[in-house]
């Protein structure tokens, strides 16, 4: 499948956030450099990505590529992944919906790279997958580039192979959402033995007239009558705040083999959609190609919109502001696997001089939630362990051993009471998950409103045991007020756990597929630093990158729940 089996030159693997397949939002990680911290952006830039010319990797047809971007820290040699587009089936000549946003510092030198892969499997690890090629440049020559377009030749070691193509825009900050529907009819037929399969793509103007695919449709089957599902797309992402701006509309007919046929195109602005539903909105679908050679030809079918609204997109900070509070849960894994706490190499070692890899998890990520917490009263849980004094295993106790309240004060509580448990329980087995996940969902199943978010933190250092309830109790979680984290510790292989994590794949258990994506993996071993200081940094690290896609999976939970921010909590002033 990959290349020999040997990674791709300079390749790193470092912790995963991927958009899903297909996805048309913008990826926007919280991630900036170690030594940067303190900057102010100047900008954010989105980059848009396209590739020309790739290898065709595929034998019975053509390469399924996908573009993974990084970005080097400020100082250092490390490469850290930034983010994944989408994968886009059967091209050589791929224009990628998903989008990076990033922070444009004038004043230091951002280095980026860009790896392309043929996407053969379900697996988000790179090494299964063929690597087509890379390139390394900076941020500012992305932006130094004439009209912001950066092209470079994709190289595999001596080869080259293909172009990437990077074109860079300063980002408007409106939070506004434009939603709108629309339907076709008398589309031209395209398929032989049945209508068309089609679909629309919407293209963004830029400043020199080129365009950028910003938003597809799905594809609706088998009809030259469509109408499409109601669909929210970001204004910035439509025209970047500019009314006027041209928006490129095209509509195709969707093959099995990636070369669609277009049926036609149109164009309009977004100051032409606020008019919604009128003559104005009625579009004719031209195909160029039709109208050159045919003299009599008028049209390839006709477009409506059928409706449409922009509304503000309420902010993560916003959220906050009003009162909603993060509500942190962790559970600890208390199986055998993670070695005799009274020896130095067990992964639950009581060292008095720093903490173990549990401890220093815990640490990492509730010192960044407790500050959205306003009690600090933590439920902590432990499973996989026999309990004193009969020794019954349990995959659900607390962890001070008082089930009526599970509470500990603040983080510190919760390290006390963990340094305290794992010298009265008997490490056990097996590594059952779903237990604890439908614990905390039956706490998030209470929630009716935008006032708690449940933030479940599970440490493990093994295999799942119970990978099908758990896949069955995420995939109801999506539907509530929840984000699950997991950390895996020790040097155990992961890969099953990266199922877990939906953002190259939407999990699904029997057919039914979650609503959102609301778990993120990361393995410890990719933060294990020697020294206090580095201790510090390595602790921001993980934290930044677990806790990165928490804002964007609870905006879009309220959002699919139409959830509104609440009143700001009263402002106390002293007398």
């Amino acid at each position: 499948m990959a290349y020999g089996g040997q990674p791709p030159p300079q390749y790193t693997a470092s912790p995963a956030s991927y958009p899903s397949n297909g996805a048309s939002a913008t990826f926007t990680p919280s991630f900036s450099n170690d030594a940067s911290w303190n900057s102010q952006p100047v900008h954010s830039v989105e980059l848009a990505i396209s590739c020309r010319g790739l290898i065709d990797a595929d034998v019975f047809s053509k390469s399924d590529p996908m573009v993974v971007m990084y970005i080097q820290g400020l100082g250092t040699k490390e490469w850290r992944e930034y983010g994944r587009t989408e994968t886009i089936q059967n091209t050589l000549n791929p224009d990628f919906v998903t989008k990076f946003v990033i922070d444009y510092f004038f004043e230091e030198r951002q280095a980026l790279r860009f790896d392309v892969f043929d996407i053969d499997s379900k697996s988000a690890k790179l090494t299964k997958h063929d690597f087509l090629g890379q390139v390394f440049c900076t941020l500012g020559e992305i932006v130094g580039s004439p009209g912001s377009k950066f092209q470079a030749p994709l190289k595999i070691e001596s080869r080259t192979k293909g172009k990437i193509i990077v074109t860079a825009e300063e980002l408007d900050s409106s939070k506004d959402v434009a939603f709108m529907e629309w339907n076709g009819k008398k589309l031209d037929k395209k398929d032989l033995f049945g209508k068309s399969d089609p679909f629309m793509v919407f293209c963004r103007c830029n400043e020199d007239n080129s365009f950028t695919v910003c938003h597809k449709t799905e594809v609706i089957k088998n009809t030259l009558n469509p109408t499409w599902k109601r669909m929210q797309v970001p204004v910035r992402t439509l025209c970047n705040g500019d009314l006027e701006r041209t928006i490129k509309i095209e509509i195709y007919d969707w093959d099995r083999d990636g070369g669609h046929d277009l049926i036609g195109i149109f164009t309009t602005s977004l100051s032409r959609l606020m008019r919604g539903p009128c003559i104005e909105n009625t579009y004719e679908c031209i195909n160029p190609k039709k109208k050159k050679k045919k003299k009599s030809y008028k049209h390839s079918g006709l477009v409506n919109l059928l409706s449409f609204r922009i509304e503000k997109q309420p902010t993560f900070l916003e959220y906050i502001r009003s009162g909603t509070e993060l509500s942190f849960v962790v559970a600890i894994d208390f199986t055998a696997s993670n070695g005799n706490p009274m020896n130095p190499n067990s992964l639950h070692y009581i060292n008095p001089y720093q903490p173990n890899q549990y401890a220093f998890a815990i640490q990492a990520v509730g010192e960044i939630i407790q500050d959205y917490d306003t009690d600090k009263l933590f439920p902590a849980y432990g499973f996989g362990a026999r309990l004193p004094p009969h020794g019954q295993v349990s995959h659900e106790f607390a962890i001070n051993f008082n089930p009526q309240n599970p509470f500990c004060n603040g983080i510190q509580g919760v390290m006390e009471s963990y340094q305290s448990c794992i010298r009265k329980v008997q490490l056990y087995g097996p590594t059952n998950f779903s237990p604890i996940i439908r614990s905390v969902s039956s706490m998030a199943a209470r929630v009716t409103d935008a006032s708690q978010y449940f933030i479940l933190l599970m440490i493990t250092d093994g295999v799942i045991s119970d990978m099908g309830a758990t896949r069955e109790a995420i995939v109801q979680a999506a539907r509530l007020p929840m984000s699950i984290i997991i950390v895996g510790v020790g040097n155990d292989d992961f890969e099953a756990m990266e199922e877990l994590d939906g953002d190259t794949v939407r999990l699904s258990y029997r057919g039914v597929e979650a609503e959102r994506d609301i778990v993120q993996f990361v393995p410890f071993r990719d933060y294990m630093a020697q020294g206090n200081r580095n201790q510090i940094l390595s602790q921001a690290r993980l934290a930044k990158d677990v806790l990165a896609e928490i804002p964007d999976q609870f905006v879009g939970y309220m959002k699919k729940r139409n959830l509104k921010p609440g009143p700001p909590p009263p402002s106390y002033t002293p007398r």
